[in-house]
């Protein structure tokens, strides 16, 4: 069909807390009070330093939130969690050598991460080879999942120990087409970083926005770390776009967004999740009103789901937001959490078998999460279809369409 519907969904009722309330400080190590005799590892890889950071600590904090109150509650009976997360600098060659790491830790059964796409390209296999489960709260890349021949139809899930409660790029880019269109933008130009996420999430963006009757004027890249954005918006300029499509991520977006409003190309950008921060208002500066983005879900603020999760973090006293992912985060943290309860139950040690029955379990997985229900289907991809488009408003980034694509 050319024209998709988006369907409104109403906002979830108030669903039982999935773990009891905790309390601690903002150290990563998970708290030891209250668990077993025996210790169990979950791991993280997110950036925790650099451009991305915000996400990556926002991350970092809800898992440890996640898994203090667990130990506190006693949910994986006889069994003790430790936190262990690392650092990938959003870099996919760090990446690497953080899952070879992790991976090699004989009681380590799950990983939270990572961020980025590109990064998860080199971690995957890692884990997989030790059926060590992961969870990305983040990751859209759609190959991740179903392969690299997906767009073909020919779908094929490349690794059986990943999952994400985050939706694709093939829900999100055409998610966004599709606002745009119906909001009266029919020409748009579009630059991204080449990186797997903004490379992909352009292609889906173009493919539905021409679907729906648009014209992309201008396809323009960039690379990762670029300030200078003169020469992409000389060329842009010319084609008279309604709007500027960016598939990347903040560090870019922010100044790219305030040096077309220099120049005089006075449009609204666009982009992904990933510009979904306030660190990209801060880069793109006053004239970033109107700009907008996609991201994963509903508000967190504004779910029921959500409430008791954004009083427990706050209490808990982190230095940093929860971010963009936090909820997801502690959302892919109590789905491995879960996992480990039912399959660790009566055992005193890590080893193959176990690994093999937690991957199952979370394969299973049917429970109500702060970001609302958390399933997964054949591919490892969320069952949840939800996504929000967000404007800047007064310098702030404020909802203004929720809809299932």
């Amino acid at each position: 069909m050319r024209h998709r519907n988006l369907v409104r969904v109403a906002m979830p009722v108030v669903v039982g807390a999935i773990v009891i309330a905790g309390c601690g400080s903002n150290k990563s190590s998970g708290g030891t009070s209250g668990g077993g005799a025996h210790t169990v590892i979950i791991g993280m890889s997110a950036p925790l330093t650099g451009p991305l950071s915000a996400l990556g600590l926002g991350m970092k904090n809800s898992v440890d939130l996640a898994v203090k109150q667990a130990n506190a509650a006693g949910t994986v009976k006889g069994w003790t969690i430790k936190f262990q997360p690392e650092d990938d600098q959003a870099d996919a060659n760090v990446g690497g050598q953080v899952a070879a790491r992790l991976s090699s830790i004989s009681n380590l059964v799950g990983i939270v991460g990572t961020l980025n796409s590109s990064v998860a390209q080199q971690e995957q296999k890692a884990y997989n080879d030790q059926n060590i489960v992961m969870i990305s709260p983040a990751n859209t890349g759609v190959e991740l999942t179903q392969g690299p021949d997906y767009a073909s139809g020919n779908k094929t899930r490349p690794y059986a120990s990943y999952f994400r409660v985050s939706t694709t790029d093939a829900i999100q880019g055409p998610f966004a087409a599709k606002y745009l269109y119906t909001s009266g933008v029919h020409k748009v130009a579009t630059v991204n970083d080449q990186k797997t996420y903004g490379a992909g999430l352009t292609a889906q963006f173009e493919k539905e926005f021409k679907k729906e009757g648009g014209q992309v004027t201008s396809h323009q890249t960039i690379n990762p770390g670029d300030k200078d954005f003169s020469g992409v918006i000389s060329k842009i300029k010319p084609t008279n776009p309604g709007a500027v499509y960016y598939g990347g991520e903040y560090p870019e977006a922010g100044p790219l967004s305030k040096q077309m409003k220099a120049s005089g190309l006075d449009v609204p950008l666009m982009g992904g999740d990933g510009i979904y921060d306030p660190t990209f208002i801060q880069l793109a500066g006053a004239k970033s009103n109107g700009d907008l983005a996609t991201s994963v879900g509903a508000p967190t603020a504004a779910l029921a789901s959500a409430k008791k999760f954004v009083q427990d973090y706050k209490a808990a006293g982190y230095k940093e937001d929860f971010s963009a992912y936090g909820a997801y985060s502690y959302d892919a943290a109590n789905v491995i959490i879960q996992a480990m309860a039912t399959a660790l139950s009566g055992k005193t040690s890590i080893d193959a078998a176990a690994r093999q029955a937690i991957v199952a379990a979370v394969g299973q997985t049917d429970m109500e999460g702060v970001t609302g229900h958390v399933s997964f289907d054949k591919y490892g991809d969320t069952t949840n279809r939800v996504l929000t488009v967000y404007k800047v408003t007064s310098g702030a980034w404020a909802p203004v369409k929720t809809d299932t694509f």
